[in-house]
């Protein structure tokens, strides 16, 4: 049987993203908790991060234990709770894309949680490829995720989907740049909105560059409306100052919007999930 007190030390450094930091976490000094891994991974016969100076990453064997670390460590506090008779804290962990109704959807679920004091809802706001990993490895109980139409996932069920129909979008006031390469305004790499924009182009032979990069929808609406070049996204994000150049540019075929639930995903998750479905249901 794994220690669990080891186990809580190596989600600390999981979530703090250092030993440093870890240690203030569980209020212990950066050896121990240094010394407490190494004890992990002598008992698992592993190694579970890569160490990199002050930076650490998880190695394959370390993204396969942080599922279950995570899992029994749950499970212990339940088993306490159950025992003791104290009152059962539900931890629901969420992840949704940055550029989904961030004001709207927010909003619901802080007079979700206020309504219920027994729940403790962690959100996540992240790229879709991100968050598709975390449900694999058991970090999310329900994600949002933007994926190829009719997609299957390894990690559990899809609750509902939603078509996304993509446009060009460019700043109102300026001219479309009419110039090659295409300067485009794009989400990080991993982006299914930017893969669907450089294909669009190279089948058409049109020539492309990354103009602006940036991992906020804020970002990339700033960096449309200043003219530094047009974006294939979603209708919901066209702001006020923007504008949709379907016409000037060759189109894409669609995405979708999916919610899954991981496959340990326990009732108050799918409760969470069904508040988030009839949300979508309803944009």
């Amino acid at each position: 049987m794994l220690d669990l007190d080891l186990l809580h030390s190596f989600v600390s450094v999981v979530d703090a993203g250092g030993f440093t930091r870890a240690g203030e976490r569980v209020h212990r000094s950066q050896s121990t908790v240094s010394q407490q891994i190494r004890k992990l991974e002598e008992a698992l016969e592993c190694a579970l991060f890569i160490r990199d100076g002050r930076q650490v990453q998880l190695t394959e064997d370390g993204e396969r234990l942080l599922g279950y670390a995570r899992r029994m460590l749950a499970l212990s506090t339940e088993v306490r709770e159950a025992v003791s008779g104290r009152q059962r804290v539900d931890v629901v962990r969420l992840g949704i894309p940055d550029d989904f109704a961030p004001e709207a959807l927010t909003a619901l679920l802080a007079a979700y949680v206020r309504e219920r004091p027994t729940l403790r809802l962690s959100v996540r706001c992240d790229l879709s490829a991100a968050l598709t990993r975390s449900l694999e490895r058991g970090d999310l109980d329900v994600a949002l995720l933007k994926r190829e139409p009719g997609a299957g996932m390894d990690t559990g069920a899809a609750l509902a989907a939603w078509p996304e129909h993509l446009h060009w979008i460019a700043a109102s006031a300026l001219p479309l740049p009419d110039v090659e390469p295409v300067p485009l305004v794009a989400f990080p790499q991993g982006c299914i909105y930017r893969n669907r924009a450089i294909h669009a182009l190279e089948a058409a032979g049109r020539r492309w560059r990354i103009a602006y990069e940036s991992p906020n929808l804020l970002g990339l609406q700033a960096a449309l409306a200043g003219g530094l070049g047009v974006a294939l996204l979603e209708r919901r994000c066209l702001a006020p100052n923007l504008r949709i150049v379907d016409t000037h540019l060759p189109p894409a075929p669609p995405t979708e919007l999916a919610l899954c639930l991981g496959r340990a995903a326990r009732e108050p998750a799918r409760q969470v999930a069904q508040t988030v479905q009839a949300f979508c249901a309803a944009q």
